[in-house]
């Protein structure tokens, strides 16, 4: 196995389907994707994770927006959200740009589309048409997801109009609680780690990349960086569904891990980097 930004040998991480590269950092998963199993979706309380996200994301979504029109070319008005999931992005983006979504998650999909929701069902590109392009492709906690990372980018490449706007918002490997979560496995504490990397989800991390690795990769496919910021990673509101929304939960160590990130972490996250950035790139 060799990384994907730097084509050094991967070395074996925290867990079996864990790896690492020693020279850019780049971390990798070897994760079963069950989208559209029914099997594991019944394993998610979907209203309780749609009350754990929805207020953070909604804010960071008006920020993505808000900073979307600005690096964007000022006649972009075109804008596909990759894995729009509940549509919360594409209603934020209505009114800057003219907005759709593709989303493979048939059942979330279909919620989107009865709100009247633009969304199509299907994977990125297949679910677009002959030739369609973009002014502007998002990919919001979407593409640390594909393994096929390369081939997405490229895929984005051709899609988008001359000068246009590439837009990643993921999580980041320098993020404060992410690399507590690699001290707590080292000791045996696996939860937060396997958290994190959402495995026995339907769709599962399989990349993790800090700001640096991330560009490098992006600009070996034809972009350049345009701008990178952080936003918030944890929110009180929601916090405590957003603990206990999947699997079978020990609701003791489910109230450790809320009491030690409200009243221990969350107030130190300023002083560290976040858990989560946004990349934005132009197409060379």
């Amino acid at each position: 196995m060799t990384c994907i930004v730097c084509q050094s040998p991967l070395s074996a991480g925290l867990s079996s389907w864990h790896h690492t590269c020693r020279n850019c950092a780049y971390e990798s998963a070897q994760l079963a994707v069950a989208i559209n199993h029914a099997a594991e979706h019944a394993k998610i309380d979907e209203d309780a994770r749609e009350t754990s996200l929805k207020a953070l994301r909604q804010e960071s979504f008006r920020t993505i927006v808000a900073l979307t029109r600005q690096f964007a070319a000022p006649h972009a008005h075109t804008l596909l959200d990759v894995g729009s999931a509940h549509g919360w992005f594409l209603e934020t983006a209505t009114g800057a740009f003219e907005a759709v979504g593709v989303e493979p998650d048939e059942a979330v999909a279909a919620k989107c589309i009865a709100r009247g929701v633009p969304v199509r069902i299907g994977y990125f590109p297949q679910a677009l048409a002959d030739g369609e392009r973009f002014d502007v492709i998002v990919f919001n906690d979407v593409i640390e997801h594909i393994p096929d990372i390369r081939s997405a980018l490229r895929n984005c490449h051709e899609r988008l109009s001359p000068n246009g706007t590439l837009v990643l918002n993921l999580p980041s490997s320098r993020g404060l609680f992410y690399r507590l979560s690699k001290l707590f496995a080292r000791v045996g504490l696996r939860g937060p780690f396997d958290r994190l990397w959402q495995k026995g989800m339907p769709s599962p991390h399989v990349h993790y990349f800090n700001p640096v690795n991330l560009t490098k990769l992006v600009e070996s496919e034809g972009f350049e960086l345009r701008h990178n910021t952080e936003m918030e990673a944890v929110k009180v509101e929601g916090l405590w569904q957003r603990l206990t929304m999947f699997g079978n939960v020990h609701r003791v160590k489910a109230a450790l891990q809320y009491v030690c990130i409200r009243w221990g972490l969350r107030p130190l996250t300023g002083l560290f980097p976040s858990d989560i950035i946004v990349c934005i790139y132009r197409k060379r």
